[in-house]
């Protein structure tokens, strides 16, 4: 597998040769001093171009970056089925090497630079031929901590909880298992992921990122909350998938006082209570039941 230095020195490489790249830079987990290093860590580089038509034309120009697994195009597959693109301002390329290493490389126009080079803090320059790109800080991931949330926005996460359980509830007794996976996995999932992050967030003062799609909680809750946090995903058997409901409840209930301690917030306790008995009275009901009672 090439090592970062390889990949760097050729990535530059090919820029340096190439009178249509003016500048080079780079964003992602390889310019946070905080993400954890490892090998599947790709490389987000972009290089600012005169013009992209001359690149997406020749469809060989990427093979000098290595022997490829698979590429994407994302923009190619937007645009054919249907999505407005402008593929003279920008175009991007996935690519999966036979070695492992991965490059998500996208060309655009220092007009396009313009607009997106400073949005995301953690971007890291790395060739400016014309000194075109414009000063900014060094790369932080302020922008991926976690947000204090309004007491407001607290409530509607417990309200949005807690009702939603009834849909998984409903899904179980018809025997609906896509249906009940789904609707737990979009709505409770995504509650209780969001409980998670404020829980992580308020006890580093909110100065702390939890990753995309909670990929640190492992790292961030105590043993006992990820023993439980483990515990939320089930399989297809129906009493597994119940088991695994009143765990995330459980956790849920757990994470949520302890940030309303912190924040001075309400939990939606009587809610709570009246949501756990409908949970079971559904969990207890034969399959031919004429009412819920």
């Amino acid at each position: 597998m090439r090592s970062e230095e390889d990949m760097l020195d050729l990535i530059l490489g090919i820029a340096e040769k190439d009178e249509r790249i003016r500048a080079v830079y780079m964003n992602g987990s390889r310019t946070n001093a905080n993400a954890p290093k490892d090998i599947f860590q790709d490389y987000d580089i972009v290089y600012v171009v005169t013009e992209t038509a001359s690149f997406i034309n020749d469809e060989h120009w990427i093979e000098q970056f290595g022997d490829l697994i698979m590429i994407q195009e994302p923009d190619k597959n937007d645009q054919m089925v249907g999505i407005q693109m402008d593929f003279d301002r920008s175009y991007g390329y996935l690519m999966l090497f036979t070695d492992g290493n991965r490059i998500d490389l996208h060309i655009e126009t220092k007009e396009a630079m313009q607009e997106n080079y400073i949005k995301d803090k953690l971007t890291m320059p790395l060739l400016d031929k014309d000194n075109c790109l414009p000063h900014i800080p060094a790369p932080t991931d302020i922008d991926y901590h976690v947000k204090k949330p309004t007491e407001a926005l607290y409530f509607s996460c417990c309200n949005d909880f807690l009702w939603c359980l009834q849909n998984v509830a409903k899904g179980i007794w018809r025997d609906e298992l896509p249906y009940a996976k789904r609707m737990y996995e979009l709505t409770n999932r995504e509650f209780l992921d969001q409980m998670v992050s404020w829980w992580i967030g308020s006890r580093h003062d909110f100065q702390i990122s939890t990753g995309k799609l909670g990929k640190y909680f492992k790292n961030d809750l105590p043993e006992p909350y990820w023993e439980l946090y483990k515990k939320t995903y089930s399989d297809s058997d129906y009493e597994h998938t119940w088991d695994a409901l009143f765990v995330t409840c459980e956790l849920f209930r757990r994470l949520a006082l302890d940030v309303a301690d912190s924040l001075g917030f309400t939990y939606p306790a009587k809610d709570d209570a009246s949501m756990m008995e409908y949970l079971s009275c559904v969990r207890n009901l034969p399959s031919d039941a004429k009412e819920i009672r």
